[in-house]
């Protein structure tokens, strides 16, 4: 594997690809710190700490997460990509159930660019919506707990708040688009994965303050507990990698065709089913729902608001039970939405190709139901547990959620697949011109450099 990452440099077309990747990145994160004309930053952050410290998880979490925190100091990237995400989801949902953008789905590279446009269009109008009620919401002092956020209110700030955040939600797509064309991995996957990575050195700085290693009398941590979070850590992230990878084979054969003098097809190959097919969206769904009483009654002032959020508290028994219930069925709520074993099954009759033993047609879209049907019952239970694991390690170890965070949830999630696939990119940049990848297939002979 270090051989691998010594031969990166040796390809210039690689290298360049990475460079512009990296130099991209911290364009994004330098634009994190950029605050919004009008407001005041360290208090807008102040009540962000105090709803997070009574609510114990609000929306605004989410956001701030994916955002690498900009939302809490409200940057010129506040919304950071989360409208994208929204437009996508969107986009995706409209396509299974309007004929015209399912035609439009089907037609190739020119109906999946026509489908980019309408998403770049979502994410466009979802941002300026809704950075014009946070503007409304930033002008009321009464919500932020008598903190003045705003000092000159009115329209003016309105249309310079909109016109900012949407300006930095369009620049954020741009930077994205930009790295998917000419760098590496897939660049709105790798912006979320940088702001997440963001909070890594503010959690290691609670983990040392936890530790006090030279200050023996004020440690809440001992060297044990360090030791076992950090194998902890090692196989959760290992579960996470073999789920992520994990897949379900079903072969398929072609039949043979002779046209004239040359026989076509014959060959055999296979659909890859992942187990864990919709990715981190039921989680995120999940905690939309979930939040959505702590994020309301942390804004609104509502006897009904504050008992509903108080029984709904991160880590109780009845929030890790729903919440694992919501990812269960959003797991297969996703799946049904994004593979459709019947377009599959039409695909394959249309080729020649068929499951060895089962009929084409209705009884192969029904045999791939069937087994994606099991499949996602074990990737549902491993997203639930993977869910809940950062509350369960939080009150039981009694280390800060933010540390915990990155034992679990849609951070680690997150993390994990991305990686996995740019260091798939990478190494077929590297088998292409003759390099061994991360993990050796036997001795290459004839290297092209």
């Amino acid at each position: 594997m270090l051989e691998a990452f010594s031969n990166i440099v040796k390809i210039p077309d690689l290298r360049r690809k990475i460079t512009l990747t990296l130099i991209l990145l911290a364009v994004y994160r330098v634009g994190a710190y950029i605050p919004t004309p009008g407001v005041d930053g360290l208090k807008l952050a102040q009540f962000f700490a105090n709803i997070a410290r009574t609510q114990g998880g609000t929306l605004f979490g989410i956001m701030n997460m994916f955002s690498g925190g900009a939302i809490s100091r409200l940057t010129i990237f506040a919304l950071g990509v989360m409208p994208y995400i929204s437009s996508s989801i969107i986009i995706q949902l409209l396509t299974a159930v309007i004929p015209a953008l399912e035609r439009l789905a089907k037609e190739g590279e020119a109906g999946h660019k026509k489908i980019i446009q309408y998403t770049r269009y979502g994410t466009i109008v979802l941002a300026a919506i809704q950075s014009f009620f946070i503007a409304l919401w930033l002008e009321n002092p009464a919500r932020f707990q008598g903190l003045q956020i705003v000092q000159y209110p009115g329209w003016s700030f309105r249309l310079l708040t909109v016109l900012t955040l949407t300006s930095g939600t369009a620049f954020i797509m741009w930077l994205g688009e930009q790295i998917q064309e000419y760098g590496i991995g897939n660049g709105m996957s790798l912006i979320i994965t940088a702001g997440i990575i963001s909070r890594v050195p503010t959690a290691l700085y609670q983990v040392y303050a936890l530790l006090s290693p030279f200050s023996p009398e004020k440690s809440q941590l001992d060297i044990f507990t360090l030791i076992l979070m950090v194998v902890m850590l090692v196989v959760v992230v290992v579960a996470v990698i073999m789920i992520t990878q994990g897949q379900r084979k079903i072969p398929i054969q072609y039949a043979k065709r002779v046209v004239g003098r040359k026989v076509y097809g014959g060959q055999s190959t296979y659909i890859p089913l992942r187990v864990n097919q919709p990715g981190v969206i039921p989680i995120i769904f999940a905690q939309s729902i979930i939040l959505f009483p702590a994020t309301i009654a942390g804004l609104i002032q509502n006897k009904f608001l504050q008992g509903l959020a108080g029984s709904l508290t991160r880590g109780e028994l009845l929030y890790n039970t729903i919440y694992a219930l919501l990812i269960i069925f959003f797991s297969y709520f996703y799946t049904a939405i994004t593979f459709n074993p019947i377009d599959v099954a039409d695909n394959m009759k249309k080729h020649g190709g068929f499951v060895p033993g089962v009929r084409p047609g209705q009884q192969t879209a029904e045999h791939l139901d069937f087994i994606m049907t099991r499949i996602t019952f074990p990737g549902a239970i491993f997203l639930a547990i993977i869910a809940v694991l950062p509350s369960i390690i939080s009150g039981s170890l009694k280390i800060p959620y933010l540390v915990a965070s990155f034992f679990g949830g849609t951070g680690l999630l997150i993390i994990v697949g991305v990686m996995l696939d740019t260091m798939k990119q990478i190494e077929s940049h590297l088998l292409m011109r003759h390099y061994e990848g991360f993990m050796k297939r036997g001795k290459l002979k004839g290297r092209v450099r």
